[in-house]
């Protein structure tokens, strides 16, 4: 049987706390929109295999999520708006080689009313 190798993490293999990049992700968004629902997966280890993330040896196995955020702090604000909050919130990370979002942003109504329509 053949094994793979590679230098970011499976994610089945990552601690359920996740990482520090991960968890400051969380701590600032948490601080800032104070979240109704907060939903972080780590993506990294599907993109390892990009250019990128080969020059950097991999990355830290924390440079790109998906992050799903249900906030009153959404309201009256479009989603272009909505993606600079998290971005300006998430600054320091993205200088210090957070690669990539993943963003879905909604208000607690519109969350009711896609569960509405479904």
């Amino acid at each position: 049987m053949a094994t793979l190798s590679s230098s970011a993490p499976d994610p089945r293999a990552q601690p359920a706390a996740g990482g520090p990049v991960e968890t400051s992700i969380r701590a600032k968004l948490t601080s800032t929109l104070a979240p109704a629902l907060l939903t972080i997966s780590n993506d990294s280890w599907q993109h390892r295999h990009h250019a990128a993330m080969r020059t950097a040896g991999g990355g830290n196995g924390e440079t790109h999520f998906s992050i799903e955020v249900v906030s009153d702090a959404f309201k009256g604000k479009s989603t272009m708006q909505r993606h600079r909050l998290i971005y300006a919130t998430l600054s320091e990370e993205l200088a210090q080689g957070l690669h990539a979002l993943s963003l879905k942003t909604k208000t607690p109504e519109e969350l009711q009313k896609a569960g509405e329509a479904s």
